[in-house]
This record gives structure tokens, sequence and C-alpha cells, in this order.
């Protein structure tokens, strides 16, 4: 047995050794042993570290399934949101997207720089966290302003290095940039786990040989692989990473050299991305790979092209959740044909009728599809189905089934036409089109699959998210009458749960807890589980972000909400009607008396500069389209106003400014320059 002092050194020399190997097998494809000798080397460090416990380092390999089944995965606040990308799905709007940027001032940039094309891997995307080169935390996107603590299970995936290693000429690429921060301090990568073709035919078969039901697709088994609670169940599905930016503070003037740094530091890039001069080079690659993809051994659904100009990508901005100056191209998805053999209408929360095909199950894309949604009558006149029709199904993005078209040359004048129903299917109340609107809607409130809809939505993941409330056990309370509505939630105990069917002592104790540990809520989810109509996800957190407690909420009148950032007309039509309505906020005031904690909107990232003062914004400004400037005012504790008024504290004014600089000389209202404006908040 090896002293302590020589189990050390031996240890760290097997670390480094180990290591080496993997990089080279799981990054380079270039092995220099075997995979027997190398499991012998990672024997002998087990060994070791089984005779010194103490002598173990987060970064040793025999981490990566070292830790314990998690009981939860922990929330994890991004520093800098994750955003979506804006989809094209042809060379036509792919050039109507530059033509927008150019129009935005990014011509010289396209001509000087180009653009860095990258295959659209089909996976998750997670964020990597280090400190002074070691892995401290993986998260997943979440809804990119909030993810999932899922560490141990990517310590696991093989080509995600534990420790940042110096490869190539890394010194002189950070000396060049005027930093070392990758490898001291706190350093981000992002990028995207996913599953090969060929691991995802192995689980498969697997699964066969066991009579179990095959899995949809790689995308599904890398999704819910990641969010494993036990990292030893993520580790047997060989998942693989590639790194596809670097949001941590480093210089670049090129979006290229993100990936070129990643690489320098160990991290698995795609050889295939590349650089373009233009357009016309973008869309020769988009032919390429739209042929040959099939040879890859990984899906790919399209192609994500980004202005390589790092300077004029920020300026640009953010629209929504998506960058302006980056866009997907979607590859034309698979394609099948079904039968149509009926069509059913769904009614969700909100009361609204959604008709869905119901068809000869088909696969499509690697999955079977039964069913698909029509989204309203319009779009079945539009596109002239009928049941009885032969269609085209494809599955959009590889993910979601729709029905394109039916092929009119096959009809046998059986076919019959759909009509939307005049009462609601479940309840059988009054169906109504609603003024310029394309959807009908059930009117009657207490319309039971409503009611079962908007309980599933307020104990949804992004809602109250109580977990072990799914739709049958909702069903059997709703049933039982133990629920009607989201305040009975939290009237359940024990005792109302165990006599139900499938329902043991644990399982009815393990509720309740979910359910008391539900009580402390974010305003923005809040707002979201509500169920207001056209309030999602991101509306709420706008709504949150610029009054910031529940009480300020419900003192809103409309015409608060009217000229406000990120709210329209809609919005607040919608908020006068639910706030209006006396049943609702008595439901609130009685969660609230049940021990309801709704949390003041809090973001940890943005100091709050601008302190609850109004602005409007005039003219075009320099260093940021306008809406961009507008959004900074909200996340800086500001306010922002379409017109100006006698309330309003500054007027920001561009290049020609229109009537209201006049109106805020009138005022007297304070009128400040962007380069003033961006001081305030620096």
């Amino acid at each position: 047995m090896l002293s302590r002092d020589k189990a050390k050194k031996r240890l760290e020399q097997l670390r480094k050794e180990i290591d080496d190997h993997r990089y080279r097998y799981n990054v380079l494809d270039k092995p220099l042993i075997s995979d027997a000798a190398y499991d012998s080397l990672f024997h002998e460090l087990t060994k070791l570290e089984e005779q010194y416990p103490d002598l173990i380092t987060k970064d040793s390999p025999s981490q990566r399934v070292g830790a314990k089944p998690a009981e939860k995965f922990e929330k994890v606040w991004h520093e800098t949101r994750m955003l979506s990308i804006n989809d094209v799905f042809n060379h036509e709007e792919l050039q109507k997207w530059e033509e927008r940027l150019v129009r935005m001032g990014a011509k010289g940039a396209i001509e000087k720089f180009g653009y860095f094309v990258e295959l659209k891997m089909d996976g998750l995307a997670v964020s990597l966290v280090y400190e002074n080169g070691i892995l401290a935390q993986g998260a997943t996107r979440g809804d990119g302003t909030i993810g999932e603590d899922v560490t141990g299970n990517l310590k696991t995936i093989d080509s995600i290095p534990l420790r940042l290693r110096e490869h190539g000429d890394l010194k002189k690429y950070l000396c060049n940039r005027g930093t070392a921060g990758a490898l001291h301090g706190r350093f981000e990568v992002r990028g995207e786990a996913f599953l090969s073709k060929a691991d995802f035919e192995k689980l498969n078969s697997d699964r066969q040989k066991k009579r179990l039901p095959k899995y949809a697709n790689p995308r599904n088994i890398a999704a819910g692989s990641i969010r494993q609670l036990n990292p030893k169940i993520t580790a047997e599905r060989d998942l693989d990473f590639f790194v596809y930016a670097v949001p941590s503070k480093i210089g670049f003037d090129k979006h290229h050299q993100e990936h070129e740094l990643a690489a320098c530091l160990g991290f698995k890039t795609n050889r295939e991305n590349k650089l373009c001069k233009n357009l016309k080079e973008v869309e020769e690659y988009l032919k390429h790979w739209e042929k040959a993809r099939k040879h890859l051994p990984y899906q790919t659904d399209g192609v994500v092209v980004i202005l390589d100009d790092k300077k004029a990508f920020e300026r640009l901005g953010v629209v929504g959740k998506a960058p302006r100056a980056m866009i997907a191209y979607k590859f034309a998805a698979e394609e099948a044909t079904s039968i149509i053999k009926d069509i059913i209408v769904q009614v969700g929360r909100t009361g609204k009728l959604t008709p869905v095909a119901v068809m000869e199950p088909t696969l499509v894309a690697g999955s079977t599809v039964s069913r698909a949604t029509l989204h309203n009558a319009d779009e079945i006149k539009r596109k002239d189905i009928k049941i009885g029709d032969t269609v085209i199904i494809r599955k959009a993005g590889d993910v979601i089934p729709e029905v394109v078209e039916p092929i009119k040359k096959m009809r046998t004048s059986h076919e019959k036409e759909f009509k939307m129903p005049k009462t609601c299917p479940i309840c059988g109340g009054k169906v109504v089109k609603r003024e310029g609107e394309v959807d009908y809607y059930c009117l009657k409130k207490n319309c039971a699959i409503r009611q079962k809809r908007q309980l599933e939505f307020f104990v949804s993941k992004n809602a109250f998210d109580i977990d072990g409330l799914g739709p049958k056990i909702l069903e059997q309370l709703i049933e039982t009458g133990l629920v009607e509505d989201p305040t009975d939630i939290f009237l359940l105990k024990e005792g109302d749960l165990q006599p139900l069917e499938r329902f043991a002592e644990k399982s009815a104790e393990n509720i309740v807890e979910a359910i008391e540990k539900s009580k402390e809520i974010p305003l923005e989810r809040f707002l979201y589980a509500l169920g207001i109509r056209h309030v999602g996800g991101q509306t709420a957190v706008d709504i949150a972000e610029q009054f910031g407690t529940i009480e300020s909420v419900l003192k809103l009148k409309k015409e608060d909400l009217d000229q406000l950032y990120g709210i329209g007309e809609a919005v607040g039509n919608s908020f006068e009607e639910y706030f209006s309505n006396k049943k609702n906020l008595e439901m609130i005031e009685k969660l609230r008396h049940l021990g309801v904690k709704i949390k003041p909107f809090h973001s940890p990232v943005r100091v709050k500069k601008l302190g609850g003062k109004s602005f409007v914004v005039t003219g075009s400004l320099e260093s940021m389209p306008r809406d961009d400037a507008q959004k900074k005012i909200v996340q800086f504790g500001g306010k922002v106003h379409s017109s100006i008024t006698s309330k309003t504290d500054y007027l920001i004014v561009g290049e020609e400014p229109g009537s209201k600089l006049d109106k805020a000389k009138r005022l007297g209202t304070k009128i400040i320059s962007e380069k003033e404006f961006l001081k305030m908040i620096k």
C-alpha cells in the first residue's frame, strides 16, 4: 500500500493522464491507447481513492458518476438570459432577415465580418460555469432566466471537461485579447447536450429486447437524461456535448473566436461550423447540409446563422426572446401522408375550442403520429381540409405534427365538411366567436374541462409547480368534490387523500408537503398561474418587473398598462376583465389568507438605478434600437410610456425626434441625450 504522500502524487499523475486520454478520445477523436488500457488506469485511480477518500478532488474522473441521486433540482438564475432563436424556413425569408439587419445599420458589419454558421443540434441547451478552471455548476436553459441545477448529470458527459485545460496556443490567444480570466475566476460556456444516432439506435435495440416501448427521438432522450434525478442513469445514455457560445466577458471582436477559445480550453466544438463572407456563401452551406445531413452521426434540424461582428450583434439587441442578429434556418421537415378519420374539438383552460385531427397512426421523423392540431376553423377553411381527406403530415422542427394540406386528387366524394359546434362538447354551454379573434370559446365559467385545465395550469411547472398533482389525480380530486378551484388545493390534508384510489400514506404525505412548499411563489409565476388571457410567461415577467409587488398589481387600471413597455392593448383588456371580477379578487385574497406568500419581483443581476422614474424615447438612437433602450429602462427599475404627460420624468432624444420633443419643452419635462441616459445606467 502506497504512503499518503506517494498516493497523492500518483493520483495527480493518473488524473492528468486519464483526462488527457478522455480529451483525445471524446473531443479530438484521436485515441492513443486502447479501451482496456484506459480502463486499467481508471481502475487504479478508483482503488487509490477508495484507500484515501480525503484525496478525491472535484475534477477527478471518478466524480463523473460520483453524485448521489438528487431529491429535486435547485433553481439557478442565469447571469445573462439564455435566449431563443427566431426561425426562417426558406431562402427568401433568410434574405428578408438580412434586409432588416441592413435597414438597422448592419450593412458595414456584414460586408466586413460576414456570418458564422453553425449546424443546429437537436438536443438540450445547457450552461456550464467554471470557477478557477473547475466545473462548479451546470444548468438547463429553463425559461431562459431561471434553469435547473443539473451539475451531477452534466459531469457524466465525457466531452465536458471537469477542469479547463490549456491546449494549442491558448496563452497567446488570451494574451491577444487582453485577458486570462478563463482559467482564473468565473467563466461560462453554453452549448448543446445531445445523443448520437448510433447511441439512440442502441438504446432502442436494448428496449426492444426487454419488450419496452421505443423512445420517440434522440432529442427527447437527451432532455430526459439531463433531468434524471439519478446521475447513474444519465451516465448510461452516452450523451455528447458541443459548445456554441461563450457569454463570459473575454472582449472578442468576432463570434467565431468564442469557438476557437472553447477549443483551446478543451471543449468539443462542431468542426462542420463555418465562417461565410456573405449570404451567398451561407446559402451554399445550407444547400450542402440539406442533402448531406443524413450522413452526420447526430440529428440536426437546421443551421444557425450569426452576424460575426460582436459589437454590431450587441447593438442590434433582442426582440422578444431572440437576438436580432441571429436566425435559425430550419430544414424541410420530414413528411408523410395519413387519413383524417375524424375532427374532434378540445376545450382549453380559457374555454377556447381547438379542432384536432384524429388520423390513422403514421410514422413521421422517427415517431408515430395519430393526432395533430388544426388550430382553428379559419385555418381548416383556408387549407380546405375535410374529414376523410388523405393529408400530408409534417413534423415541423422534427417535433410538432401539423397537417400541411389535403391531397385533393385522392378525394372520393365521401369526405365531410367540418363545422365548429354551437355548444360546448363538454358542458353544453354556449359557444361564441369573439370579435376580432379567430377562435371560438365556451362561455360557461364552470365548464368541467375548463375547470380541470385551469387547475392543471395552476399547478404546472412554470406556475405553482406542485409536484405530484398530475392530471389524473386532479381529476380524482374534482370528481370527489375535494377541489373546485385553486384555493381548495391549499386546504387538502393527508386524511383527504389517503382514501382515494392509488393513494398510500406516503404519497398523500408527499403531496401535502409539496403543496406546503409551493406556498412561497415569485410574483411573476403567480401572475402566470392565474391563467389570464394573453399573459404568458414573458408578459408575466414584464408586468412583475415593472410593478414589483402584488399590492401594486392589484391597484392597476387598464390605462396603467396600455402605454407600458411590452404590454399591449390586448393584455390591458384581459387584465381589466380579470381584476374587475369580484370572484377573482376574492380567490387571490383567500390564497393569501391560506398562507400563499407572493414574493416581490427580484432580479439578482441588475441594480434598480432608475428608481421608478418614467421615460419616453423619441428619435433614432446610435448605440441600440429604441426597443432595446426601453427594455433597459425597465430592467433598471424605470417605467416606459409611449406619450409625454405632466408625470413624465425624462424624454430621451435621439436623431430626428418627433413632436414629443416640443411637447416635453412645453411641459418642462427633463430632456436628456442617449449618452446621458447610458451614464444613468452605467
